[in-house]
């Protein structure tokens, strides 16, 4: 029994083997999982370490492992609901392969020098996933020619990490399907506003572009800035619908800008999708929710993550082999903010 007013000692590898009554390299055998040991050797020791309450050092098997069984998850900014449904797939997939996750926040990363970039090789993890449009930096660049990398989401094809593997989006198809929806729905006069200068924000608008242009629509294009929060939403949405010749449409950047514009629309008495039809991108839970109930390009960001975990620990098996890209094709979800043009 453990000394009135004094702490108890942890149990360590040599106590547990002093009550098992074997060596010290047994008992590290045995919490390896080795098939060398016997029965009746493994039983003893299981026993020992269930009385007196041992837990493995995790540093010490770090040290001894060489891994961390830890995967650096690098987001854009965490207040983009996007990230959450991509987690949702990442996070089983990896706990499969016996690996946890550590979060960064890539907005906050950039505001403190890239700390968390370099914390992630500082901790020793096995891998690293980079989440959306995260600018390409020294230290991102550093870590990922370390780390067994995929990069999921946002990222353009001009990303020159040649031993990572690039899960996109494709963007460019995921705008055209938006804006082939509402001038099928009658539209001509549709709008557009762009989220941040990111590859995905670019490709988003160049689809809208390039519809318009084909569709014969390119003197009507019209493109307001935004940065993919609710605020900027609302900001571009009321500069559009209180101008002259207010668009009957707008496409929006991602599903919050695509609320901002909703809210504006409200503010200003605009009916939606009577007098005005709105469409998101990336199909988020704002998206799903039946108060809003938007119409949306699916950026299939659980299956993204899925597949995210299953090629990052295949690249930690095999770390030298060359990195590939892969377009996922998005699908559109009609729902209740677009409709047919106004009479």
């Amino acid at each position: 029994m453990p000394i009135p007013g004094r702490t108890a000692r942890k149990p360590t590898l040599e106590t547990v083997a002093a009550r098992a009554g074997v060596s010290r390299s047994l008992v590290s055998l045995v919490l390896r999982n080795s098939p060398k040991v016997s029965a009746a050797s493994r039983e003893a020791v299981m026993q020992a370490v269930a009385e007196l309450g041992y837990r493995p050092n995790a540093a010490a098997r770090l040290l001894a492992e060489r891994q961390s069984h830890t995967i650096g998850v690098l987001l854009n900014d965490l207040r983009q609901p996007w990230f959450a449904d991509m987690l949702d797939g990442l996070t089983p997939g990896l706990h499969a392969g016996g690996k946890h996750i550590l979060l960064g926040d890539g907005r906050i990363d950039r505001m403190l020098d890239e700390t968390l970039t370099w914390s992630f090789l500082d901790l020793g993890v096995d891998g690293l996933v980079l989440a959306g449009s995260i600018p390409m930096s020294q230290a991102i660049a550093d870590a990922a020619s370390q780390i067994p990398t995929v990069a999921v989401g946002g990222r353009g094809l001009d990303v020159d990490l040649p031993r990572a593997d690039i899960l996109a989006n494709d963007n460019h198809l995921g705008g055209t399907l938006a804006v082939r929806h509402l001038i099928e729905l009658g539209h001509t006069q549709i709008a557009h506003i762009h989220g941040l200068p990111s590859a995905a924000g670019r490709l988003r608008m160049q689809g809208y572009e390039d519809t318009m242009h084909d569709s014969g629509l390119g003197a009507n294009i019209r493109i307001e800035a935004g940065d993919m929060s609710e605020e900027g939403g609302y900001r571009a949405a009321v500069r559009l619908l209180s101008a002259p010749g207010r668009p009957t449409a707008i496409f929006a950047a991602n599903d919050l800008t695509c609320v901002g514009a909703l809210s504006a629309a409200a503010a200003l008495g605009v009916r939606v999708p009577e007098e005005v039809s709105l469409v998101g991108f990336d199909n988020s839970v704002f998206a799903r929710l039946r108060a809003l109930w938007l119409t949306s390009v699916d950026a299939t960001a659980f299956e993204m993550g899925q597949r995210a975990a299953r090629m990052l620990l295949a690249r930690i098996e095999r770390p030298e082999t060359p990195g590939q890209t892969v377009l996922l094709p998005p699908r559109l979800e009609v729902r209740g903010s677009s409709g047919p043009v106004p009479a």
